[in-house]
C-alpha cells in the first residue's frame, strides 16, 4: 500500500534518532514533536488534527516516565503509536448488516470511484459474509452509470435492478427495496449520484433517498488523492446526511494518507474499508492498530498472514508439500512460488507489512527490488524448455545464453535465478526431510524469515 510511504519514511528518521540516544531531554522531545508536526503537515492532514494529535502526545511524551525510563525513544514512539490508534479509530468498524434486505447507500463525488466500490462492497459481501446482495443504480445523471453498475455486477457474479428507462432515483430505490425483499437479499447497496463539487441540488437529492429507505450503513466513498479537499467534502456529507463508515479508494496513488488521518478525525465516523486498485478483490477492511504499525515501520504481519491465508492456492501448497517429501522442487514450482507472491500484492506489497523495512527502503529501491524482478523471472522461467524446467540441472553455459536471449535479459539475471532455486531447493529438502510444510509458500523461501541471497541483483 503507498498511502502514508512519504509519511512512514520521515517518522522512521524522526524516531531512528530518538532510539540512538541513551537518555532523553524534554527538548529532545520537543524537537521529535517538532518534527512529527512538520511530517502530519507534509502528509496533507488538516492543520486542526495535526495541532489535536501533537497536543495529546506532549504531555505523555515529556513526561517522568518517559524521560527517566529505560528506552525513552521507544517509549515515545509507542506513545505516538498509540495515539494514532485513537486518531483512525481504535478498533476496526465492520458493516452494519441487520434485518434483510439491509440498505447499504453509497454516497459521494463524482469521480471518487462509488461504483466502482459498490461492486467491490458487493463481492466482499457475497464472498466472505455470504450474504446475497442486490445492486442498484440511482444516478440518472452520468451517462451509463447504471449499465456500469450492471456489467460490474455480471464480473462480480452480483444481481443487479434491472434497468428501466425514465424513472427518478426515488422511484428506483423504491422499486429496489421491494425487489430486495421480494427476491429475499441480505443486503441492498444504492449507488447514488455524484457531482464533481459538493451542491445543494446533490444533497438534498441525497437526502431524500436516505429518508426513503433508512439505510443500515451511509457510506462516504471518498477519493484520498483529494488531500485537504477531502475533509471538507467529509464534513459536508456528513452534516447532512449522517455518514456512518467512510471508504478511501486510490489509496494506492497517495504516499501521504493525511485524508485518512484527517477525515476520521472531523467527522467522528470510522474508516471502514481501504480500496488500493481496480480489481473487484481490492477492498480490504481498515484496521487502525495495523495501519499504525506500519506508518511507524512496526509492520503489520497479522494481516500479511490473513492475506496469505486468503490468497495463496491450497491444492497447490499441498502439491508441493507432496513434493518436498521427496526433496523435489523444480522450476515449475518456482513458478507457482513467483505467481503466489503476485497474489499477495508483489513485492512491495509483501515487504511493506514486514517490520523494520521501512530503515532499509533506500537499499531496496537501489537493488531494484520491485515488482519487475519477478515480471524478469517469470520470462526466463517461460524461455525454458518444459524439460529444463523439470530438471535445471541441464541448463548449462549454451542453454543460459538461449535463455537469456528468450527472455530478454543478461546471462547474469538467469545465473542469479538458478542460483536462488538452488538454494530454495535445498531449503525445501530439509523441510522434506522434517515432514513439515513452511508456513507461507507463497513467501518465496521462507520470507518473512529472511529473503534468499539471490533475490538480491548483486547480493552474495
Amino acid at each position: 500500500m503507498l498511502m502514508f510511504e512519504s509519511l512512514q519514511s520521515r517518522l522512521t528518521g524522526v524516531f531512528d534518532t530518538l532510539r540512538g540516544r541513551g537518555a532523553l531531554t524534554e527538548a529532545d522531545v520537543e524537537a521529535a514533536l517538532g518534527e512529527v508536526r512538520t511530517a502530519l503537515i507534509e502528509a496533507d492532514v488538516a492543520l486542526p488534527v495535526v495541532k489535536d494529535f501533537i497536543e495529546k502526545v506532549r504531555p505523555r511524551a515529556v513526561g517522568e516516565n518517559v524521560i527517566r525510563s529505560v528506552t525513552p525513544g521507544q517509549q515515545v514512539i509507542k506513545i505516538v503509536h498509540d495515539v494514532l490508534v485513537e486518531v483512525l479509530g481504535v478498533e476496526n468498524a465492520s458493516l452494519s448488516i441487520g434485518s434483510p434486505p439491509a440498505p447499504i447507500l453509497m454516497v459521494g463525488l463524482q469521480g471518487s470511484g462509488k461504483t466502482t466500490t459498490s461492486a467491490k462492497l458487493g463481492l466482499l459481501l457475497q464472498t466472505k459474509d455470504k450474504k446475497r446482495v442486490l445492486m442498484a443504480s440511482l444516478d440518472t445523471t452520468r451517462p451509463a452509470a447504471m449499465e456500469q453498475l450492471r456489467v460490474l455486477g455480471e464480473q462480480a457474479g452480483i444481481a443487479t435492478l434491472p434497468i428501466v428507462a425514465g424513472q427518478g432515483p426515488l422511484d428506483i430505490a423504491r422499486r429496489a427495496l421491494a425487489s430486495a425483499k421480494v427476491g429475499g437479499y441480505d443486503a441492498l447497496i444504492l449507488d447514488t449520484a455524484g457531482r464533481q463539487h459538493v451542491d445543494e441540488q446533490l444533497m438534498a437529492e441525497v437526502a431524500a433517498v436516505k429518508a426513503l429507505v433508512n439505510p443500515h450503513e451511509t457510506l462516504l466513498v471518498a477519493d484520498s488523492l483529494t488531500g485537504q479537499d477531502a475533509v471538507n467534502i467529509a464534513k459536508s456529507f456528513h452534516d447532512r446526511v449522517a455518514v456512518t463508515g467512510i471508504i478511501l479508494t486510490r489509496v494506492d496513488g497517495d504516499g501521504r494518507g493525511g485524508a485518512a488521518l484527517s477525515m476520521r478525525a472531523v467527522t467522528g465516523a470510522p474508516i471502514k474499508f481501504l480500496g488500493a486498485g481496480e480489481k473487484l478483490d481490492a477492498l480490504e477492511p481498515f484496521f487502525p492498530a495495523r495501519v499504525a504499525g506500519r506508518i511507524l515501520d512496526m509492520g503489520d504481519v497479522v494481516s500479511l498472514v490473513e492475506k496469505a491465508s486468503e490468497s495463496l492456492d491450497k491444492a497447490e501448497a499441498e502439491k508441493l508439500a507432496a513434493k518436498m517429501k521427496k526433496g523435489q522442487f523444480d522450476m515449475n514450482d518456482l513458478a507457482s512460488q513467483l505467481g503466489q507472491m503476485k497474489k499477495l500484492g508483489g513485492m512491495k506489497g509483501v515487504l511493506g507489512m514486514l517490520p523494520g523495512v521501512g530503515k532499509i527502503k533506500g537499499q531496496l529501491e537501489a537493488a531494484g527490488l520491485d515488482d519487475r524482478i519477478l515480471t524478469r523471472q517469470e520470462a526466463i522461467i517461460q524461455s525454458m524448455t518444459r524439460k529444463e524446467r523439470a530438471d535445471p540441472d541441464l541448463i548449462n553455459g549454451s542453454r543460459r545464453k538461449r535463455i537469456a536471449q528468450g527472455a530478454g535479459v543478461e546471462v547474469s539475471e538467469v545465473n542469479k535465478l538458478l542460483k536462488m532455486h538452488r538454494q530454495m531447493a535445498d531449503m525445501m529438502k530439509k523441510m522434506g526431510k522434517g515432514g513439515r510444510m513452511p508456513q507461507m509458500p507463497g513467501m518465496m523461501g521462507g520470507m518473512p524469515g529472511g529473503l534468499p541471497p539471490g533475490l538480491f541483483p548483486g547480493r552474495r
